[in-house]
């Protein structure tokens, strides 16, 4: 009797999202073959990534990066254009790395090249028998041909909607890019914190209500208060913004309520100052924390009576302004220890908007490293960078202390610094280490020396040498069990020590 997959054609084209149909297509064939793990992989410029993963510690798998100038199966097929089945353990092809972690290894691979309507191969999909002796593959010609037909129709598919994908990805990337190059706040996220808290800005631009933004430093805030006095009633008139704790109390009162010729030493004319300026429109005070107890006094005036009184007048005048005010301060600590007033605490919170830290949106990252080299690069002019697969795996974890304003700066470095058109692992400098990148060099640490050494005295690049030569030391030379040992994947650890200079030789 022949084999036969009910409605399985059919149910690919229904689905519509490319992440529920690259799970789907891969969960159909494996459920043909009665096999419990495979994988889909997608060619890249530096090599071929896995892009969807099933079966044990299968999650280790999703986003790795076999490397271009490695031999491995999906590789092969790929570049060939045509399946084969091959026994990991004799294959010269099969990329073991990929495993390494792995509890139970694979025993029998069918892979199959993923090809377009117009012929292209543009990735694999793997097919894996984890019994003894790949006894569960079913390898009969009549299985494997239609199995072939079927994979034919689903890579179509699949095709159609990561092109869709890209094309939608790219046309959002275009837009961002616009706004940030003329002006508009570009504000990037997915995540369900960051969908909230700009959920909660748009809410609070159809108000005229004072709004408190808290978060740490880099996290947005005055974007967030651009963003709503961009959506607001306000739009057409003044967005000013003054750094509290940039200028010293009595300067600063100047600025914010202007003042009247001969108020003081140098006051030879009349100047407005920046409530009546942004008549009308938006005042952003940043780091209001910071505020002087004297100066916070003069501020609830005018969020009370909506009027001002210049530095050496005698009359009032009256100002139609919003203020949104931000800090990082926590100001209830600060009402406690009597350096922030709790009436002006609670004029100014009316709205309040807390923006989370970047490592509590960490699926936002890649977006937003994509949006900063696009961005910067068409800025300076110079052709686009991409990260490679380690390399934004790397930024994945990387604490980021000074949140999105740390990553907008780490961007510009490595477009300054990298010559090629991808940046690798082992371009990224560590947090805190651009400087330290280019110190003096000084003599490296002696791994086997007994006194502990001065760590402060060398650069990240020789200590990171001495530490993988005690590793490699360490583990007789095995690559495999140093990059174990050091909780990386072969690739990275291989990687870094071509970056240093080590080889066995």
């Amino acid at each position: 009797m022949a084999p036969q997959i009910p409605d399985f054609p059919k149910a690919l084209f229904e689905e519509l999202e490319t992440e529920k149909l690259q799970r789907r297509f891969l969960e159909s064939l494996l459920e043909f073959q009665k096999v419990e793990r495979g994988s889909l992989w997608i060619k890249r410029p530096d090599g071929y990534q896995c892009i969807e993963a099933k079966g044990g510690q299968s999650e280790q798998l999703i986003g790795f990066l076999v490397p271009k100038d490695k031999p491995s199966i999906v590789g092969w097929v790929i570049e060939n254009g045509r399946m084969t089945i091959a026994e990991p353990g004799k294959d010269k092809r099969h990329f073991k790395e990929a495993e390494t972690d792995f509890d139970v290894k694979s025993t029998l691979i069918l892979c199959y090249p993923l090809v377009l309507k117009n012929g292209d191969v543009y990735g694999a999909v793997e097919i894996i028998d984890t019994a003894h002796g790949g006894s569960r593959l079913n390898l009969g010609r009549e299985y494997l041909e239609l199995l072939e037909e079927f994979v034919a129709i689903g890579s179509i598919a699949l095709g159609n909607a990561l092109a869709f994908a890209d094309q939608k990805k790219e046309t959002q990337k275009l837009r961002k890019l616009l706004g940030g190059l003329t002006g508009e706040t570009p504000l990037v996220g997915k995540s369900p914190a960051f969908r909230t808290a700009l959920e909660a800005a748009r809410n609070y631009a159809r108000t005229d209500f004072p709004v408190c933004i808290t978060g740490e430093s880099g996290t947005g805030k005055e974007l967030f208060a651009r963003e709503i006095h961009r959506l607001s009633a306000r739009k057409d008139k003044p967005f000013l913004v003054q750094n509290v704790s940039a200028i010293p109390e009595t300067l600063l009162e100047s600025e914010l309520f202007g003042y009247r010729k001969g108020a003081f030493t140098g006051a030879d004319k009349d100047k407005v100052g920046l409530f009546e300026a942004a008549g009308g429109g938006t005042v952003f005070l940043d780091e209001i924390g910071d505020m002087a107890l004297a100066l916070q006094s003069r501020i609830l005036r005018v969020l009370q009576e909506n009027e001002v009184k210049p530095l050496g007048g005698t009359e009032t005048r009256a100002v139609d302004v919003r203020i949104i005010s931000a800090t990082n301060r926590d100001l209830t600590r600060a009402i406690a220890a009597g350096t922030f007033r709790e009436d002006l605490f609670y004029r100014l919170n009316v709205l309040p908007l807390a923006l989370p830290a970047l490592r509590d949106r960490p699926e936002d990252i890649p977006e937003l490293l994509d949006y900063f080299l696009t961005r910067d690069a068409a800025r300076l002019r110079i052709p686009a960078k991409a990260l490679s697969a380690q390399a934004l795996r790397e930024l994945r974890q990387r604490p980021f202390q000074g949140n999105v304003r740390e990553m907008e700066n780490l961007v510009r470095y490595l477009l300054a610094t990298v010559p090629g058109e991808v940046i690798e692992v082992g371009d990224i400098p560590p947090p805190q280490g651009i400087a330290a990148r280019h110190a003096a060099p000084a003599a490296c640490p002696d791994p086997a020396a007994n006194t502990a050494p001065d760590l402060a005295a060398y650069s990240w690049d020789e200590l990171e040498r001495a530490y993988a030569l005690a590793l490699l030391e360490r583990h007789k030379w095995n690559v495999t069990k140093a990059a174990r040992a050091a909780g990386v994947n072969r690739s990275t650890f291989d990687s870094r020590l071509r970056k240093l200079g080590i080889s066995k030789e």
